[in-house]
């Protein structure tokens, strides 16, 4: 099975821009190709077995959630249908079915925006060890898994590959690239935020945290990258959430789970994964874009 999906792709009629940990993107004139492989990566470390049909799930539900916030704030996504792609695109249309975006071509922000709605990952680690969560104190008495009081938005750097995204304060933020963008932001996260979660819990499923990526598109802020799927977000069915103990997830938590059990330093290369964990991930992220998307 870890053999069938798409490591990465090999469009020598196309120029590259550039390779991420999951997507490898393409320049087109005025626009980008940017292309959801199977690749998946737990701890800013690439895996060296593809996660099949992954980049599929990853696309359709960016595309599906993009719809749902494009009155909050734009994006970059023209199109998903290969048949609307430019003619350069033509000679590769089956690899690209359902796993490509053609995007507007804005200037990424130099920040990730994280959005907390629960105490979960590296936010409950500085929580439990009495730690401010990036720069903001927590009230006592929270529990692991615990429901915030409000969404918290914890902004990160964005890391060079395989280097890994160090947590920053508001304040560092708005040195980065200013208060008013960042004011802007904030407010634009925390509304996609609220509105995904009021979708996802008529699916039953709650979304503890995401991470957004903004660009600027002739000085408009927009949506850019992908938003609120499996790699960018925590996932948790509603059905069996419990503060207090870590949460089943429809997302790569169960791969990380995984790979905090065998006790790989975190570090490249990475190990190679058994086929039942391949296939268990595989199987958590087309379940939750059922749920979602249908």
């Amino acid at each position: 099975m870890n053999q069938s999906g798409l490591m990465k792709t090999n469009f020598p009629n196309l120029t590259l821009a550039g390779t991420g940990k999951v997507r490898d993107i393409y320049a087109l004139d005025s626009h980008l190709l940017i292309v959801a492989t199977d690749r998946i990566s737990a701890f800013d470390v690439v895996m060296p077995n593809p996660v099949p049909g992954k980049g599929e799930v990853l696309t359709r539900m960016s595309a599906f959630w993009f719809g749902k916030m494009s009155d909050i704030i734009p994006n970059h996504l023209v199109s998903t249908n290969p048949d609307e792609f430019p003619a350069a695109c033509a000679p590769y249309r089956e690899v690209l079915k359902g796993r490509s975006m053609l995007v507007k071509k804005a200037r990424p922000l130099p920040v990730e925006c994280i959005i907390r709605g629960y105490l979960s990952g590296s936010g409950w680690k500085d929580y439990s060890s009495g730690k401010p969560v990036s720069g903001i104190a927590l009230p006592d008495g929270l529990k692991e898994s615990s429901r915030l009081p409000e969404p918290l938005f914890t902004p990160s750097t964005k890391a060079p590959d395989g280097e890994h995204d160090m947590p920053i304060s508001r304040a560092e933020m708005v040195n980065i690239i200013g208060a008013e963008l960042t004011d802007q932001i904030v407010r634009t996260s925390i509304a996609v935020y609220e509105r995904a979660v009021a979708i996802a819990a008529a699916a039953g499923i709650i979304i503890a945290d995401t991470k957004m990526e903004f660009g600027l598109l002739d000085r408009e802020l927009i949506l850019i990258d992908e938003l609120l799927t499996p790699d960018s977000s925590r996932f948790w069915p509603k059905d069996d959430y419990e503060e207090g103990r870590p949460q089943k997830s429809f997302d790569k938590q169960f791969l990380r789970d995984y790979l905090l059990s065998i006790h790989w330093d975190q570090k490249p290369p990475a190990p190679e994964l058994p086929a039942e964990i391949i296939e268990k991930t595989a199987e958590k992220y087309h379940e939750v874009l059922n749920r979602l998307v249908g």
